[in-house]
């Protein structure tokens, strides 16, 4: 008889905050919701790479600003180290720049401080189903600086070697193709374009095909990347390598 295997019926979060009140609140919040157990806490960057080691937790809550070992260095040691351990930051910024930084670390998800208990509790979820979640406060400032970035970087606009070409024009977004990446080239296309912001009809008429068509690439993409939106696919061709801006 083959063995059973039983799904994951409790996540087991690791909390990393130098506020003990906050990490206080956020324990309780969190011990309350079922399915979910705060396992241990700590109070900067270091100790939680010794409480993961230890403990392999599914999701690690992290400050990103942290005595000893910042939120983002940590990140990205447990990235290299652990990489099947979600790291969710805890920010009070939402600069996109910061969002940018912590993908590219390695974290799964970006949550402002002041945010809804459920918006929490939804993050969590999301990074352990294997998807990246940001603040919704904070994507559409991240869209908007893809845009800035492409329509307004003198850099990019003249440095063609670092630019992608499709049929003789250039854009400020280029695709990395890679072993993991399941996208067909036409389908690269598009998710390309899609980081760059531009809608379904900007997509047919610089790529000289029907909206519609771009439609259907775009169900493609997000079907292959198993993600629920445009936001979440361009996230996550970002943090994987695949588009590089």
């Amino acid at each position: 008889m083959a063995e059973r295997t039983n799904p994951i019926s409790e996540v087991r979060i690791v909390l990393a905050d130098d506020h003990s009140l906050f990490r206080e609140g956020l324990k309780r919040i969190l011990n309350m919701e079922p399915g979910l157990r705060v396992v241990a806490e700590c109070g900067d960057g270091e100790a939680v790479l010794g409480l993961c080691r230890e403990l392999h937790p599914d999701v690690v809550l992290l400050d990103i600003n942290m005595p000893i070992a910042s939120g983002v260095e940590a990140t990205e040691a447990l990235y290299k180290e652990m990489p099947g351990v979600k790291v969710i930051i805890l920010s009070i910024h939402d600069d996109e720049s910061y969002v940018f930084e912590t993908l590219r670390k390695g974290a799964s998800g970006y949550l402002l401080k002041d945010m809804e208990t459920e918006t929490l509790i939804e993050a969590i979820r999301t990074v352990v189903a294997g998807h990246a979640y940001i603040h919704p406060r904070v994507t559409g400032k991240l869209i908007n600086q893809i845009r800035r970035m492409t329509e307004t970087d003198a850099e990019l606009e003249t440095a063609a070697t670092s630019m992608a070409d499709i049929g003789g024009q250039t854009v400020g977004v280029r695709f990395i193709h890679t072993d993991d990446n399941p996208l067909t080239k036409r389908e690269a296309e598009v998710l390309r374009l899609m980081s760059e912001g531009k809608s379904n009809r900007s997509i047919g008429d610089f790529l000289f095909i029907s909206e519609k068509t771009v439609k259907n690439h775009v169900s493609s993409i997000l079907q292959k990347m198993h993600v629920d939106d445009r936001t979440q696919a361009v996230i996550i061709a970002i943090k994987n390598g695949w588009v590089t801006l």
